[in-house]
């Protein structure tokens, strides 16, 4: 229960899902968290304040006379002289707030700390929530107590780290190849990732990671953020001068996007943080948390073939009757019929935003196609891509008004297309009816929506001031209000494939499209990157065609499958022509999956630290621990040949284990001149043996793969 606390505490203490937060308030303005991470247990008051007084620094020659704490809120006026948290000013002076501490609210998992400004018209509450799976979240409120009106520059949580935090990792990318993982050493300054594309972009960073100097999947301290906003944001790994180390994240506000009126407010975004011995416990606290969440899918996710890489824009009844046919023979549960429906769409330069069946392609309508899929067992899904216009369409031709410009000039266009308004009501109620109607006129189940360029210089001509920021909560509205007039309606965030990737938007939505690149090897890191926050039943992962639609590579269809299978699956390619071994094939790994996928879409992700670079280890590990299935990856040829042990991370260390290949050895995978011995018996070993010592890895070829599916041994 929640009570007020009438005078502060020295300290407070929030510990749950094995991840303990102390807070010292006894710090100028702000308190501070002065430990956020491994669970430390129940502190006594005398532990907790001699934690607090072991944290404080001395003073040094050439410094302030009261040395500067790192609060979650630091201010320069109580000597903070690193990268500010709050930035604004008014229009007469009052630049530099000096928010002290005024009360607590405090429950067993949360804090809600109030501050005043009264020198400067501010007012502050900040949450701090431990979930129960152990992820920080923070936000914060801002209130404009003065008599003028107030502008907001900036407003970011942090995040402290350990001293054993020496190393940065982000992520970086571009359309077809999105996060990347990059790392540098953490040293004296700030290390800052912007996005000012009008949503994360391809070459955004999901999250910003800190940890030791060689940390991994399985081991070394690490710490990582994430802002749940689908906007502009801003991200930031910074060390000081005086040793004081911390993450930050929030979203980067253009000028002019908030301007607080007398008694108005303004709430940030939620930053989350997570902590772990290795990226998988780090990543696992993540997942954990999705999981728990009301909205999170429950049913089985359908395996679903979309439409784009078989078809493109060449929608022909007959053509798809077909394929509906011979998806629903191998098993497929969902069909989405994508780009190319509406009217006037015959490619991309012309059409978007005319959000009507286009008769000269679909003289009966989408009835004929619809009934079709939902005949064969199957559910039906569409493709829009709401906020965008090509400048070719009676939309942008009638009503020039709805589209982000400055009066006067037109953005730089992007894939023929400009975006629109949303957050200009007439704008947002068009597109609400017209999607609505479609939706409601078929039974339509899923919508794929899609977001296909960048935003530039986007304006409402309106006011002339920025819109990134209404656009993304007008986004938010219509996604909300489509899924309250369409109980159990899903919808996909495709933004070019992977740049609109975050909790935000998946607040909102059933998944994300992982990357419009499906080639199986450029998957390998981009899965494991996205996972690093996305668990696998939110990831889109498809089979493509024997050569792929962006890298030209040519690759088997088990090893396409062998990527994808553990993600929300599905297939993205003419299978209507295909041979009978190869329509068994699919069958079989669609099969495979659906009787593999509470697993995949339950249990805890596992990647091995391999020494071999040539090599890529992960799976999924069932939560009891009793099931496993892996996948050993040869990416390119290894140096050394065979390629030595490969070890099993995630299992239970004293439970014994059965393991074997989940298919035989061929020469289509790998060229080993003799058996692998432990393949071809019965192979009983522990989860810890497994873990540390392991077995002989198969000899693959490159670009092939292996599944390996463990057992708890009777």
């Amino acid at each position: 229960m929640s009570t007020t606390r009438t005078h502060l505490p020295a300290q407070a203490q929030l510990h749950r899902g094995g991840t303990s937060v102390i807070v010292d308030f006894t710090t100028a303005g702000m308190p501070a968290i002065i430990h956020w991470g491994p669970a430390t247990g129940v502190l006594s008051p005398a532990e907790l304040e001699s934690l607090a007084v072991a944290a404080r620094p001395q003073r040094v020659s050439g410094g302030i006379d009261f040395p500067a704490r790192l609060t979650i809120l630091p201010q320069e006026v109580f000597g903070w002289q690193g990268s500010p948290a709050l930035v604004g000013q008014r229009a007469a002076g009052g630049w530099a707030s000096a928010l002290g501490t005024t009360a607590v609210l405090a429950t067993d998992s949360a804090l809600t700390i109030t501050a005043e400004d009264h020198s400067n018209g501010l007012a502050l509450a900040t949450e701090l929530e431990l979930t129960a799976s152990g992820v920080l979240r923070q936000r914060h409120t801002l209130s404009n107590t003065g008599d003028t009106d107030y502008q907001l520059h900036r407003l970011t949580a942090v995040f402290p780290l350990p001293a054993s935090a020496t190393t940065v990792q982000d992520s970086t990318g571009r359309h077809l190849k999105e996060r990347t993982a990059q790392r540098r050493p953490l040293t004296v300054g700030a290390h800052v990732r912007e996005s000012r594309r009008g949503r994360p972009g391809a070459d955004a960073t999901l999250l910003m990671l800190a940890g030791t100097d060689s940390f991994g999947f399985r081991s070394g301290l690490v710490h990582g953020v994430h802002s749940a906003w689908s906007g502009n944001h801003s991200f930031s790994a910074e060390r000081t001068i005086t040793s004081e180390n911390f993450l930050t994240a929030g979203e980067l506000l253009l000028p002019g996007e908030v301007v607080l009126a007398p008694g108005a407010s303004h709430t940030t975004p939620w930053a989350l943080g997570s902590w772990g011995n290795g990226l998988d416990e780090l990543s696992a606290r993540f997942h954990e948390d999705l999981r728990a969440r009301a909205h999170h899918p429950k049913r089985p996710r359908p395996v679903t073939l979309n439409t784009w890489e078989a078809v493109y824009f060449d929608h022909d009844l007959a053509t798809l009757k077909s394929l509906a046919d011979k998806a629903a023979s191998v098993g497929v549960e969902r069909f989405v019929l994508d780009d190319g429906w509406f009217l006037g769409r015959r490619d991309d330069t012309a059409g978007l935003g005319d959000w009507f069946v286009d008769a000269a392609v679909w003289p009966d309508g989408l009835g004929p196609i619809v009934n079709h899929v939902r005949g064969l067992g199957m559910e039906f899904g569409l493709w829009f891509e709401p906020e965008m216009v090509n400048p070719d369409s009676e939309l942008a031709r009638n009503h020039p008004d709805w589209i982000l410009h400055t009066e006067g000039r037109w953005p730089v266009s992007a894939r023929q297309q400009q975006v629109l308004n949303l957050a200009h009501p007439d704008c947002f109620d068009y597109l609400l009816a017209r999607i609505d109607a479609i939706v409601a006129q078929y039974p339509i189940s899923y919508i794929k929506w899609d977001h296909n360029r960048d935003l530039l210089d986007a304006s409402d001509p309106r006011s002339g001031t920025p819109a990134v920021r209404e656009s993304t909560l007008a986004l938010y509205r219509l996604l909300a209000e489509l899924k309250l007039r369409h109980p159990g309606l899903e919808i996909e965030s495709c933004a070019s494939g992977g740049a609109r990737v975050d909790l935000g938007i998946l607040d909102y939505t059933d998944r994300i499209w992982t990357s419009d690149c499906i080639d199986p090897l450029e998957r390998l890191d981009n899965q494991a990157n996205t996972g690093l926050l996305v668990p696998y039943e939110l990831m889109g992962a498809h089979i493509g065609g024997p050569k792929s639609h962006s890298t030209r590579r040519q690759h088997s269809l088990g090893f396409m499958a062998r990527t994808a299978i553990f993600g929300h699956f599905g297939i993205e390619w003419d299978i209507s022509t295909i041979s009978a071994a190869d329509t068994a094939e699919l069958a079989g790994w669609v099969a495979f999956h659906k009787a593999n996928r509470e697993l995949f879409h339950a249990g805890v992700s596992v990647h091995a630290d391999l020494p071999d670079p040539a090599l890529d280890l992960r799976g999924v590990v069932a939560r009891d621990g009793g099931r496993a299935v892996y996948s050993l990856t040869q990416r390119t040829a290894s140096t050394t040949y065979p390629s030595g042990r490969i070890t099993l991370p995630g299992l239970v260390p004293g439970t014994l284990y059965r393991v074997r290949l989940s298919e035989p050895l061929n020469d289509d995978v790998g060229n080993g001149q003799s058996p692998l011995e432990w393949a071809h018996s019965e192979t009983i070993l522990s989860g810890r043996l497994l873990a540390a010592t392991g077995l002989q890895s198969p000899v693959l070829f490159p670009e092939q793969a292996v599944l390996i599916t463990v057992d708890q041994a009777n």
